[in-house]
């Protein structure tokens, strides 16, 4: 298979990205449904590969920026929908369910950025807590000055340098 191939070139060329993991192991969790998911993933340009985060084993897009087929979307299919001028194709959450991953969260992102720098010149969304989500915004993240960044925007805003970064657990 053609993306198991992909996938271990990256895993094994970027060993700091999950020190301690071994290929064999991946290959042991890595499920049918997993294999759709990172076809997408790819696809898209994320460029997926584990990483170990807070004892966990994840797949996350490793593009130094934020996907660039996953960009020019709002966060939400709500936002997208009761935009009144120009509304994009699609937003991230949707996006995101097609693919079959989940968007990263705060916490991870921080953590993300502790092992590589990623969005020196992009921003990704990031998964929203539901009482800001209500009040309208949503956050995203970059690294700027070598230093991790967190902000908020409305919801339904989009730019074409703000994208996700997609997620799938594998342990």
């Amino acid at each position: 298979m053609e993306i198991l191939k992909t996938l271990e070139d990256r895993f094994n060329n970027n060993l700091h990205r999950h020190e301690n993991v071994k290929w064999e192991e991946i290959l042991t969790l890595i499920k049918e449904n997993t294999i759709k998911t990172l076809e997408k993933m790819e696809e898209s340009s994320g460029e997926p590969d584990v990483f170990v985060l807070n004892s966990g084993v994840y797949y996350i897009d490793s593009s130094k920026e934020s996907p660039k087929d996953r960009r020019s979307l709002c966060y939400d299919k709500e936002a997208r929908i009761n935009r009144k001028k120009a509304p994009p194709k699609s937003s991230v959450e949707e996006f995101a369910a097609k693919l079959g991953a989940e968007l990263l969260d705060e916490n991870m992102y921080i953590e993300l950025q502790k092992i590589e720098d990623f969005d020196l010149k992009t921003s990704s969304w990031l998964k929203t807590e539901k009482e800001l989500r209500k009040l309208g915004g949503a956050i995203f993240g970059d690294k700027r000055y070598k230093r991790t960044f967190i902000y908020h925007n409305g919801a339904d805003s989009y730019y074409s340098s703000r994208g996700y970064r997609g997620f799938i657990k594998l342990k």
